[in-house]
């Protein structure tokens, strides 16, 4: 089965006040619980085709709102009132402002992995490897913590916890000098930041609130010291200390019923831990789901492409963060629907293995009128058909896609750049509408948000189909350039500039999938033209071919020549942003 993941942001997802302010306190703009995750609401989330529930911004991390016996953290390692929730504070705990009080929070979070389970969602939350909070804390009993022991004036050893800064350090320290002034606990020493910045005074683009953990290597020295870490047969007593406490980590949440883990910035982390936790995860559950976020970046610990070599370390996916930048490039930077195929050729690993995605917590709203060129409301429909049925890997949905959320809520630290603020304390006034007080229905949505609910709850469910599932890949569009009537514009002497088409292929179905990623340009006489080459390689031979609409199944069969196919092509107009999704079969 592809996996199909809601990603639901707790704090956010149940909040039911939507009237806040800027930097509002959790009194003032409200709060989601764990409790506010009904069974309700997660029935109708399995209604829509979702196999797989993401947990986001579950750990406990670094906040600046004080709940009875657990103070806050000082402003200056805070971003927002809310704070981080890759700022982890302790990795055995939940966030105390999730719970529906502080002392019930991880009761209500064990009952919440039950309420995924019982609607046969695999419960999956966040694993942050490479950094904690500056005021990281852990009373999980009988637990070693990090930097317990570390001697703060070595910049290295395999053994400690953190990476310390010395006399030597840029930024002339000590003490620490962080953007919004000193921190009481890095004033006679200082640790290396979490994006690997070693300075004394790190700046606002630095991930300042953070610390790096040491995996038994010096980063700086590159490849020679990664080839010296264990490999992933290693007893638990024969690994680094960061590595026991890790495995431990993950055997507690597993424990407690998590069926994989959202791994972040996972390319920051050595190929040789991710084996070795891996295969001790998959020892006490087989199928446990590890998903990486990782780039292709400076910050990567192996000389070629992390994501491929995280697919080798045992990920499930990965991940296809170049699918997604060219989707809103399309929007923003001018290229062209053809560029996918370029993009396909050239990343086969991600067909079977990509995370496919066109929203998360890191990046702008579709439908932000700030993001994708203003346009997203109506070209998500096909922006997203395109990026979803083009892999057979996971898909991920963000809380809120799903009607079309538009990003201005209250902010704060997270400001108003199109992103739902993951920093403050807000809400999703789309999604509040169909949360409805509990009511968890689309009764008081407006006309275009029930539409946008309808079509993702129409295609995901098709994401199962054997085609879209574990179907060969074939583009159509190097097929279509010199055809006129593929969405060609006046001015442009080669088509597929708008227009997008491929067919899926597994054993006796195929699958043609075409869309109009136009946002305004309406093509009514598009035909789409398919080779001989193609039709031999999905088997189709008969002169007669069936194509039934998957998507809207109200409609009649149509029946072509499969010569007219080949020669003017299928004739299927396209309003801006629609899409067609199509069952081909001889007959």
């Amino acid at each position: 089965m592809r996996p199909v993941i809601y990603q639901l942001f707790v704090r956010h997802f149940s909040n039911m006040e939507m009237h806040g302010v800027d930097w509002g306190s959790r009194e003032e703009n409200g709060c989601g619980t764990f409790n506010g995750v009904t069974d309700k609401a997660l029935r109708e989330i399995a209604r829509m085709g979702f196999t797989h529930i993401w947990l986001t911004g579950v750990l406990r991390h670094a906040t600046q709102t004080a709940h009875p016996g657990l103070p806050a953290q000082p402003e200056s390692i805070v971003k927002g009132l809310a704070g981080s929730p890759y700022a982890v504070l302790d990795y055995f705990d939940v966030d105390p402002d999730l719970g529906s009080a502080p002392e019930l929070r991880m009761e209500e979070f064990k009952a919440l992995v039950k309420r995924c389970r019982s609607v046969g969602l695999v419960p999956l939350m966040d694993f942050v490897p490479n950094h904690v909070s500056r005021a990281y804390l852990a009373d999980w009993d009988g637990h070693d913590d990090f930097g317990e022991g570390d001697d703060h004036h070595t910049f290295f050893s395999p053994e400690q916890g953190y990476f310390y800064l010395t006399s030597n350090s840029p930024g002339d320290g000590p003490p620490l000098r962080l953007p919004d002034g000193l921190f009481e606990g890095e004033m006679t020493f200082g640790r290396v930041t979490g994006n690997n910045a070693v300075t004394w005074e790190p700046d606002r683009c630095d991930w300042y609130e953070t610390v790096k953990l040491n995996y038994g290597y010096n980063f700086l020295a590159g490849l020679p010291a990664l080839r010296l870490l264990p490999d992933w047969t290693s007893p638990k007593q024969k690994v680094p200390k960061t590595w026991r406490i890790m495995d431990d980590i993950l055997s507690f949440w597993q424990g407690l019923g998590i069926g994989g883990f959202r791994c972040d910035m996972a390319q920051m982390i050595p190929m040789a831990f991710w084996k070795w936790a891996i295969a001790r995860s998959r020892v006490r559950l087989p199928d446990v789901f590890f998903m990486a976020e990782a780039y292709n970046d400076h910050l990567k610990t192996t000389p070629g492409d992390p994501c491929t070599a995280l697919l080798e370390s045992g990920f499930n996916a990965v991940y296809d963060a170049d699918c997604y930048h060219l989707a809103e490039h399309v929007y923003t930077r001018g290229n062209w629907a053809n560029d996918f195929d370029r993009l396909f050729r050239s990343e086969p690993q991600y067909l079977t293995h990509g995370v496919r995605y066109v929203e998360n917590h890191d990046e702008k709203r579709v439908c932000s009128p700030i993001a994708w060129g203003g346009t997203g409301r109506t070209i998500l429909p096909a922006i997203m058909t395109l990026v979803y049925a083009s892999g057979k890997g996971p898909v991920l949905v963000y809380n809120g896609q799903e009607v079309g959320e538009r990003a201005e809520a209250p902010g704060g630290y997270g400001g108003h750049n199109g992103r739902t603020s993951i920093f403050d304390y807000t809400c999703l006034p789309q999604l509040q509408t169909w949360v409805a007080g509990g009511r968890f229905d689309a009764s008081l949505l407006d006309e275009d948000s029930a539409e946008l609910r309808d079509f993702h709850a129409r295609l995901l469910p098709l994401l199962q189909h054997p085609a879209l599932d574990r179907g060969d890949f074939y583009g159509l569009n190097w097929a279509n350039m010199k055809n006129t009537t593929f969405g060609r514009e006046p001015a442009e002497d080669t088509s597929g500039h708008w227009v997008y088409a491929m067919l899926r292929h597994h054993a006796h179905s195929t699958v043609l999938v075409v869309g109009n990623l136009s946002p305004t340009i309406n093509f009514y006489n598009l035909c789409i033209s398919i080779p001989q080459h193609a039709f031999n390689w999905c088997g189709i031979q008969t002169e007669k071919v069936r194509a039934r609409n998957l998507m809207w199944k109200e409609g009649k069969d149509r029946l072509f020549d499969r010569s007219e196919l080949m020669d003017r092509g299928m004739a299927y107009p396209l309003k801006p942003g629609e899409v067609g999704v199509l069952e081909l079969s001889e007959a």
